[in-house]
């Protein structure tokens, strides 16, 4: 698999996978995550790509398999800075995985973006639904350490915070 860069080309793709990923969630018993809201509007996947903060994860043949949002720096993610029922490891700065989903087709997608992203800054802060039982499975089997609570502005949903450190692992 390899990681690069979404591209305009890419945007049907995504939003399909984004489809697919939605399904696979309520199947799972995760139905208001995404669905609700039909999360994430093409919008703001459209200036996640304008920002190179989109990506996609290629398998072996060049097809596209997964997508997700990453950036990386000091306090860049707003709703990070207001935590309940906990706290983060440390303040340094990090870098922030949002909206990863695959289409199923590949074993492993979303280790392997977790991984890469980690790989990129060596700190790395993800949330998630209390629904999302499948994503806790993987950034605890990834070493990701459950730090609090967090909220969004998109729903009333708290969000289960992890973040995963050098000193995490």
């Amino acid at each position: 698999m390899k990681i690069r860069n979404s591209t305009l080309k890419d945007l049907d793709r995504i939003m399909n996978i984004y489809v697919i990923a939605r399904d696979f969630m309520a199947s799972h018993g995760n139905p208001n995550q995404w669905g609700p809201t039909n999360w994430p509007p093409e919008d703001l996947i459209l200036n996640d790509i304008k920002d190179h903060n989109s990506y996609v994860c290629e398998d072996d043949e060049g097809q596209v398999v997964g997508t997700f949002f990453f950036i990386h720096g000091e306090d860049i993610e707003p709703t990070y800075r207001r935590i309940t029922d906990g706290h983060w490891l440390n303040d340094s700065p990090y870098g922030v995985v949002h909206r990863l989903a695959s289409d199923g087709s590949v074993k492993g997608v979303g280790r392997y973006c977790l991984n890469w992203a980690y790989s990129q800054c060596g700190h790395l802060r993800v949330d998630t639904h209390g629904d999302n039982t499948v994503m806790q499975d993987l950034v605890r089997s990834l070493g990701f350490v459950h730090c609090g609570t967090i909220y969004v502005e998109e729903d009333d949903y708290p969000r289960l915070a992890y973040e995963k450190t050098p000193a995490s692992v």
